[in-house]
């Protein structure tokens, strides 16, 4: 990595990077697919579905049911999470003190997900992020969502700083592609919510990261004259 690269702003995918929602996620669809008659569905099939979108978690759980009986179960499940936005969300192990290391170096973060504004927001607040963040980007804030850049850009547009300056951390391929066409570094995030049949490793990340602690390494070693030494899989 160049020596002249300049950091100004880390910016992160919300569900499987920045925070665990997996948790919550899981327990509202299952609770909807009960209330529909269905039997609840193992974390296991669902989680690496989470980055994807709540129909991509119905879909994975329920593939050969009809698509009017999952918009059902969709709009049930989006109206229950909704109500119960953070009741078991978590930080991944390392986050709280990642983001405060990030912070103490006088550097910008903030967010950009294909989460709707109307579960986006909620959340940040319940986590009291809201007023930490230089930026707060959702699905529905730009026409287009992840992978265009659009949202990338109204990213840097809201933190004040420009897509070179920044890099951008998830944990899908969409992830990686949106922050690449916006001609941001990129860190795939490989302890959020991969799919068995991903490859993180073609993904064309700068680096691969297994702990929010190695984006401090990662920054680090970007912002001087050495190379990463963070381990690919």
């Amino acid at each position: 990595m160049a020596a002249d690269f300049k950091l100004a702003c880390v910016l992160f995918d919300l569900d499987g990077t920045l925070v665990d929602t997996a948790p919550d996620l899981i327990s509202c669809l299952n609770w909807a697919l009960n209330l529909h008659g269905f039997d609840a569905v193992a974390a296991d099939i669902i989680k690496p579905f989470i980055s994807y979108g709540a129909a991509a978690m119905i879909h994975a759980g329920l593939p050969t049911l009809g698509a009017p009986l999952k918009a059902d179960i969709l709009e049930t499940m989006l109206a229950h999470y909704q109500d119960n936005i953070a009741e078991h969300t978590v930080f991944f192990s390392g986050m709280v003190e990642t983001l405060a290391a990030i912070e103490a170096q006088g550097l910008k973060w903030g967010v950009v997900t294909n989460k709707r504004e109307r579960f986006t927001h909620p959340l940040m607040a319940a986590l009291k992020l809201t007023e930490r963040a230089a930026c707060i980007v959702s699905g529905d804030t730009t026409a287009n969502p992840k992978p265009h850049p659009e949202p990338m850009w109204a990213a840097c547009k809201q933190a004040q700083v420009n897509p070179v300056e920044c890099v951008y951390i998830g944990d899908a391929q969409h992830d990686i592609t949106a922050g690449k066409n916006a001609q941001m570094k990129t860190l795939a995030a490989l302890y959020g919510y991969i799919k068995a049949e991903d490859s993180p490793e073609a993904w064309g990340a700068d680096a691969l990261i297994e702990s929010p602690e190695q984006i401090l390494t990662w920054i680090a070693s970007a912002t001087s004259s050495s190379e990463a030494l963070l381990p690919c899989r």
